[in-house]
């Protein structure tokens, strides 16, 4: 049964809330209210009729900015003794930088991404630069509407198609670094890095005369080699409803994305209830955040609805932070004697 500990302290979640409960809630229910209700009543009832998408434990420390950080030199996460950072591309006719990745739609392509990588990564047929190269046509365009989008539609500056492929841009063109520093002694330091392109070659076409409307049949990417090799490295399962559910926030598709890591290590290795602190979370996850309380707060909202979103998810909540548990995965797999990979 749900229990709230403390005022405004997270639910610590064993099942979930009776449907009727929830909609009482609200007088009237949002319509992101009401699909979140929708998504947690599917996911309870059938667990396991979901497509399955996996993120990489990589991309999980790979957190895009939220908004957009306008015209800084590079984003950086730092977390421990160790960085991720991301720069931006270069657009060379227009000679100007691209921008930078951020928002929903690029953590929606990532998730579609390491999809396609994990259904190409054991194909005999192929070879290794053919595993890497996708094609952003129909399977794309399927999946943005899996999740509630139209590649299609316009409807302006706005409008999905037109977001949708300015995101891809800024995506693709990317570059990854991480950054490691580390000491054996106080006379003798070290640094280790390793920089990794997104998509170095690739096609992406659109109308000219509608480039809010985006065509993408002919479009390709070829995924860096490094970059592939963390995509097919431990692979986590998501759900995605879920993702559906969540999609209109950043914070939130991030945080499941971690929460389904987390449980990922918890389910295989058995172990007890982990804390977290907000701080440390919020250096990793939470950078357009000014404090602490500001990342909490909504962060605890966030959580909420991935513990309806996720059955078996318990999670605490502690002085400085809480604990997250998990009697199993976000999608279990279809063979209960091994996990998912």
């Amino acid at each position: 049964m749900s229990k709230r500990r403390g005022e405004g302290g997270l639910k610590q979640v064993g099942e979930i809330p009776a449907m009727k409960t929830i909609a009482k809630k609200y007088a009237p229910p949002t319509r992101a209210q009401l699909e979140l209700i929708e998504a947690a009543a599917a996911i309870h009832a059938a667990p396991d009729a979901v497509e399955r998408a996996f993120m990489a434990r990589q991309l999980v420390l790979c957190t895009l900015p939220h908004s957009d950080p306008g015209n800084v030199e590079a984003w950086t996460r730092r977390t421990g003794n160790g960085s991720l950072t991301i720069q931006r591309g270069w657009d060379a006719e227009a000679e100007r930088s691209i921008g930078y990745p951020f928002g929903s739609i690029p953590r929606l392509l990532l998730y579609w991404i390491t999809t396609e990588v994990q259904k190409s990564k054991n194909r005999q047929d192929l070879t290794e630069d053919e595993k890497r190269t996708l094609q952003l046509g129909r399977s794309l365009a399927g999946f943005m509407r899996e999740v509630g989008l139209s590649p299609e539609t316009g409807g302006g500056k706005r409008g999905d198609g037109k977001r949708l492929h300015n995101q891809m841009t800024r995506l693709f063109a990317s570059r990854i670094s991480f950054q490691q520093t580390f000491s054996d002694d106080p006379n003798r330091r070290g640094k280790a890095w390793l920089n990794m392109d997104v998509a170095p070659r690739g096609e992406l076409w659109w109308n000219p005369r509608t480039p809010e409307q985006g065509v993408l049949w002919q479009s390709w990417i070829q995924l860096g080699q490094d970059f592939y090799e963390a995509l097919v490295t431990l692979p986590v399962p998501v759900d995605m409803r879920a993702l559906k559910a969540l999609k209109r926030s950043p914070l939130a598709l991030d945080l499941y994305a971690w929460v389904c890591f987390r449980a990922f290590v918890i389910v295989q290795k058995k172990l007890p209830p982990q804390f977290t602190a907000w701080s440390v979370l919020m250096l990793q996850l939470g950078g357009d955040y000014t404090n602490t309380d500001d990342f909490k707060r909504k962060a605890k909202a966030a959580l909420r609805k991935i513990s309806s979103l996720y059955p078996g998810l318990t999670i605490g909540d502690v002085k400085g932070g809480f604990t997250i548990h998990a009697n199993r995965l976000a999608v279990p797999p279809k063979d209960s004697g091994k996990l998912l990979g």
